[in-house]
Parts: C-alpha cells; sequence; structure tokens
C-alpha cells in the first residue's frame, strides 16, 4: 500500500475514531470523501501552517459542514494547531474541533459553514475577491493575488435554493479559479435522492458556465489529481469536478442513510478496521503518514517564501501600488471625524436618499469598498457611483449586480468580508432580508462587518402592500446576536449609522426610509450611542417619547402638542437598541429616568421590541397586523401613526401613573 493509500485510510479511521467517542457527528461523508480531501491538501492547496493566514494562500470551505471531521483530520496531518488531544474532544464544550467548522475557533477554517449551501455561496465571495483584487494589484510578472478557492460540497448544498443562486451567479462572473468538488454519494438523511434529486447536475452546471469533469471512482486519488488539474487549466469559467463516491465505504454500512449522521457503533467500527487491514491503537497517526504529511506540508512554505520575494520586488518596482495594498489588507479605516460632509443635510429626504449619498461620500475615503445589490441599487440608492460594475470585462468595477438572488448575495458578501482586503454594502429591500436571514445570521456568528442596507423600512412603503411592507422584520433582526441594528430619523442618524458600521467589527444592518424624513437639529453623532435625547423639556420630564426613523417626526410633533398642554415631554431617539444597550448604567439612567414611569414608544413595526422600554405604565403604538395597499399618509392614519395618538397615549400613560 502506498504512503498516499494510507494517509486516506488515516482521515478515515481517525474521524470515526473522534465521531465514536464524541457519540456524535457524521461519519459518511469523512469517510467516503478522504481521498478528495487528502488529494486537495497534498497536491493543490497551497496554505502555509505555520502562517494560516497567508494573504495569498488557496481558500478551502467545507461546505458540506456536517464532515468537520474530515477537516479537522486534514488540518492535524498537514501541521496545523490541531492536536491528537483536539481530535480526541471532538464535538465536546470548549474544544478547538466543534461539531460544525466555525471560523475564529480553528487554524484553518476560512468560514463557519453548516447551514447547507452557505459554504458554497461564501466560497463564490472569495472568488469575487481574489478576482477584484488581482485585478487592481496585478502586474506584468507580479501576480501578487493569484489563488484559488476550492469548495467541497454534497448533494444537499446543491438541493438548496443557495446552490442554484450561488452558481448561477459564479457561472455568469466567469469566476475561473473558484473550484467544487462536489462528493456525489446520492444519500442524504432520510435515504437515496432518487425521489428528491434526480436531475443531471452535469447539465445544470454546463447550462450555467461551468467546465464539468466526471471522476467515476472517487477512491482513485490519481482520476481526481488529473481532474483537479484540468479544472485548473481552464480560468475562463469556474470548474465542477463530480466525484462519485461511496458514503462510508469500507464500513457494513457503506451506501446507507445510516452512516451518514450518526456514530456506526464499536462493532461496525472494527469490522471497517478490518476492512482496511487496520491494526493500529486508537487515535494513532502511523509514523510513515505523519512523516509524509508533514513533509509536504513543509515544502508547501516554500509557496509563501517565493511569494514574499516576490512582494519585496513588487514593492521595490510599484511602491505605491504596494502601500496600497498593505492598507487594503489591514483594514485600517479613515478618520470619520475629519469628514464633516457626512453630516451635511438641510432638506427633507428620504433616509435612502441620503444612505446613498453619504456611501459616496465614504467611497472615496474607503478605497476597497464594494457596493453590491439584488437588483434593486436604483432604489436602494447603494450604487458607487462612477465606480464601474465588475465583470468578466471589468473585474475592478466596485459595484456588484447580484441579480435577484437575495440568499446567495448575503453569503456572497459573507465571503468576500472574509477573504480579506475589502468592505462590503449589499442592499435590497427590508422585507426581502427574509430571503437572507440565514446569511445575515452567519455574519453575526462570525462576527464579521459586513454592512447590510434595507430600504422601503416600514407600512410607508404604501402601494406596494403588504408583500412588500416590512411589519416583522425589524424584531426578527433585533433578535440575532451580536448585530447592530440600525433605523436613523433623518440623515445625520444615517451618517452616524455608518460610521458605526465601518468602525466596528460586528455585521450592521442599516434600515431606511422610501418617505422623506425631516432633518432634526438635535440628531447627529450622538445617536451612535443608539438612544439619546434628541429634543427635551425644561425640568423633569412628564412622560418621555421614545421612537425610531420616520416617527420619531410624530413625537417631535406630540411633544409641541403636549408642551402647549403644559405637559413636559422628553423625545428620545432608539436608532439602535444594541448600540444602547451598551451604554453604561449611568447614561441609560440619563436617557431614560426610572422615576419618569410615562412612556409612549412608536415604531411602525412589530411591538415585541418595545416593552422593556414601556415598562409598566408605558404605551405602545405600533403594528399588530400586516399593512395593507394604499398611499402612506392613508396608512399611517389608519394605523394610529398620527401625533395627536402619540398625545393621547402620552395621557394615557400619565393617568395610569397617577392612579
Amino acid at each position: 500500500m502506498s504512503v498516499a493509500q494510507k494517509s486516506v485510510d488515516t482521515i478515515r479511521i481517525l474521524s470515526s475514531e473522534a465521531i465514536q467517542k464524541a457519540n456524535s457527528g457524521h461519519p459518511g461523508i469523512c469517510i467516503g470523501a478522504a481521498p478528495i480531501g487528502y488529494e486537495l491538501f497534498a497536491d493543490f492547496l497551497n496554505f502555509s501552517y505555520k502562517n494560516p493566514k497567508w494573504d495569498n494562500r488557496d481558500r478551502f470551505v467545507l461546505s458540506a459542514g456536517h464532515g468537520s471531521m474530515l477537516l479537522y483530520s486534514l488540518l492535524h496531518l498537514f501541521g496545523y494547531n490541531v492536536g491528537i488531544e483536539d481530535i480526541k474532544n471532538f464535538r465536546q464544550f470548549g474544544s478547538k474541533t466543534p461539531g460544525h467548522p466555525e471560523y475564529g475557533t480553528t487554524e484553518g477554517i476560512e468560514t463557519s459553514t453548516g447551514p447547507l449551501g452557505q459554504g458554497l455561496g461564501n466560497a463564490v465571495g472569495f472568488a469575487v475577491a481574489e478576482a477584484h483584487l488581482a485585478a487592481i494589484f496585478n502586474r506584468p510578472d507580479f501576480p501578487v493575488v493569484d489563488h484559488f478557492t476550492y469548495v467541497l460540497c454534497g448533494d444537499g448544498c446543491l438541493e438548496e435554493g443557495m446552490g442554484y443562486e450561488a452558481c448561477s451567479f459564479a457561472g455568469t462572473q466567469k469566476l475561473g479559479k473558484l473550484i467544487l468538488l462536489y462528493d456525489k454519494n446520492n444519500i442524504t438523511i432520510e435515504g437515496n435522492i432518487s425521489t428528491t434529486f434526480a436531475e443531471d447536475p452535469a447539465t445544470r452546471f454546463a447550462a450555467q458556465g461551468w467546465q464539468v469533469i466526471r471522476v467515476n471512482d472517487a477512491n482513485n486519488i490519481y482520476a481526481l489529481k488529473a481532474a483537479i488539474q484540468r479544472a485548473k487549466s481552464d480560468l475562463t469559467r469556474p470548474s465542477i469536478i463530480i466525484c462519485r463516491s461511496v458514503i462510508g465505504y469500507g464500513s457494513p454500512l457503506a451506501d446507507t442513510a445510516d452512516v451518514h449522521g450518526a456514530p456506526m457503533g464499536e462493532e461496525n467500527l472494527a469490522k471497517m478496521k478490518e476492512f482496511f487491514n487496520w491494526t493500529e491503537e486508537p487515535f494513532t497517526v502511523p509514523e510513515d503518514v505523519k512523516a509524509h504529511c508533514l513533509d509536504l506540508a513543509e515544502k508547501k512554505l516554500d509557496k509563501e517564501r517565493e511569494w514574499l520575494e516576490l512582494f519585496n520586488k513588487y514593492e521595490r518596482e510599484y511602491p505605491d501600488l504596494a502601500e496600497k495594498y498593505r492598507k487594503f489588507m489591514s483594514g485600517a479605516d479613515p478618520d470619520f471625524y475629519d469628514m464633516p460632509e457626512l453630516f451635511n443635510f438641510r432638506d427633507a429626504e428620504a433616509t435612502r436618499v441620503s444612505g446613498g449619498k453619504i456611501l459616496n461620500r465614504l467611497a472615496y475615503a474607503v478605497p476597497n469598498l464594494m457596493s453590491g445589490s439584488a437588483d434593486l441599487s436604483p432604489s436602494t440608492k447603494t450604487e458607487l457611483k462612477g465606480k464601474g460594475y465588475f465583470s468578466p470585462d471589468n473585474r475592478e468595477g466596485c459595484n456588484i449586480h447580484f441579480g435577484i438572488r437575495e440568499h446567495a448575495m448575503a453569503a456572497i458578501c459573507n465571503g468576500i468580508q472574509l477573504h480579506g482586503g475589502l468592505r462590503i454594502v449589499c442592499s435590497t429591500f427590508f422585507s426581502f432580508s427574509d430571503y437572507m436571514k440565514a446569511g445575515i445570521r452567519m455574519s453575526a456568528l462570525m462576527n464579521i462587518p459586513v454592512i447590510y442596507v434595507m430600504t422601503h423600512d416600514s407600512i410607508g412603503v404604501g402601494e406596494d402592500g403588504p408583500t412588500h411592507q416590512p411589519v416583522e422584520q425589524l424584531i426578527s433582526l433585533r433578535s440575532i446576536p451580536d448585530i447592530k441594528v440600525f433605523r436613523p430619523c433623518d440623515g445625520k442618524e444615517t451618517a452616524a449609522a455608518y460610521m458605526s458600521a465601518f468602525t466596528n467589527s460586528s455585521p450592521t444592518v442599516i434600515v431606511l426610509s422610501r418617505q422623506n424624513l425631516k432633518q432634526h437639529a438635535g440628531s447627529g453623532l450622538t445617536s451612535m450611542t443608539g438612544g439619546y435625547i434628541l429634543s427635551d423639556c425644561e425640568g423633569t420630564p412628564d412622560v418621555i417619547l421614545i421612537g425610531t426613523g420616520s416617527e420619531i417626526d410624530l413625537c417631535i410633533g406630540a411633544q409641541e402638542m403636549l408642551s402647549g398642554e403644559g405637559i413636559r415631554a422628553r423625545v428620545v431617539s432608539m436608532p439602535c437598541m444594541e448600540e444602547f444597550e451598551k451604554q453604561t448604567a449611568e447614561y441609560k439612567e440619563h436617557v431614560l429616568p426610572s422615576e419618569v414611569k410615562a412612556r409612549v414608544c412608536v415604531e411602525a413595526a412589530s411591538h415585541f421590541s418595545w416593552y422593556k422600554y414601556a415598562k409598566d405604565y408605558g404605551e405602545i403604538i405600533a403594528m399588530h397586523t400586516f399593512g395593507t395597499s394604499a398611499p402612506a399618509g392613508e396608512l399611517f392614519k389608519h394605523f394610529g401613526f398620527t401625533k395627536e395618538n402619540v398625545v393621547e397615549k402620552a395621557k394615557l400613560s400619565i393617568s395610569k401613573v397617577n392612579e
């Protein structure tokens, strides 16, 4: 037996032992796809185990994230900081080997995967970023950005709608440095896919503009090698290598769903070891395998050394470009406090319009910015003017036509952000954020600063009706940990939202209006705190009016009416609850003093966000139903979003306090 084949079998056994010890996991793909993983790491993937974040490394994404033990075994064998104790602690609390790959937890993990299809979208984003940066920085004889993105998926990733969206986009964009290794074993949790996925993937991918390559036996590492070489030789289109594998190969449960998502059991594990003539003690890597894989990993360090030499020459030849490259890759943010024009707004206008102006002002201070839309940039106002559109003919273009592919757009943007060197903004109508929820959630889980611009923020959308009027979306996104959701009331608050987004590591959703909003004298930089006193009264207020977005104007109007009746009201703008909750207890008490129990919360969306601020005596003016089709002004009046109703609710709250 060759040492290469012995290495493949080591991956199979090590993965299966870890899953059995954890009594949890997915052994089938780890066993069946082991030759694919080995061949890629051994002969193709350029990486530096001593410097896992080397800029010009090839990226590998395990889209079928349930096969995480396959990846951990590969990382262990090829020198990464994943020791045998980490393998033994698979799926245990606090380990570096969690049940699905988690970005930031384990060296060598490029992105968190698990929800099927997300990794495939991420990989497309990696390839977009590589192509864009290569166009900006490469010069003849100086390919300083030159690497491939490899992604391993299974049948499930391609059954998801994400697969169609992302692969269609990749084919249209001719992303030739993207190679998809499709572990086609025809088994999912419920069994054979003959009744769920009977189409011909080869025809589908050919129609989407991909090079299609077949490997009829995934156990044939020589055929796999030839296939990957062929894929790399055609840079005019992405490539899919359809690898026919047997799930759980060599075990008594092979080619059945029983080996997909559960440990195979000690007896079956023992029989599989017999099949592979395996006599080593549990969790033992044979010495020749260990030496072989580490030798391959050491040789790959030469690629990094060669690249560093190339970059040193590049720096001497193109010093300005080299400095620009460093700035891109360092992710340094501009000094927003030297940009007073960001807050220059006078006339009433929709915050989507204000946001477009701000984004274009920022585009010249953030040269590594890209912006994309799901076919809605004329409405979301997120096009970077004069920056061109990314395409096969213009890789330097900073705008991206994602087409009507919201689900893939979010995942692709995660990949662009994860690649390094770029900042990414993407946009659509707020009601369509439901299509993007999985990708937004992954941004938050990985704590990466993707910026989501969601316009047409409320029933103010008007005549388009309830299908386009977001009601529950604010509370849905606010419920995601580690994300910021801004709903600004005017241009200055919108500028502050962008400043917060660009100066923090977490993802940000900026929710903007279609309808015109007044500019308020007290708004601005303070709104970065998430909640602040926009307009105050003399002395201790009798009631606090709290709102966001377009409803702030109602609060201001109600404050004036209440003042005329001798009732002191404070208006608090709460554009971002998440940021407000980060403030000190003293600051929050200053803005919302606990002694003032009369409160009215106003937002043209679901009421569920507001109970913690309304408390026992407060009133909430919000949506309890879907909207309807009518002019916006009529809708606001119909659903109680008037300054008169705010006044009425304020008096009611005061009366409850005084009872």
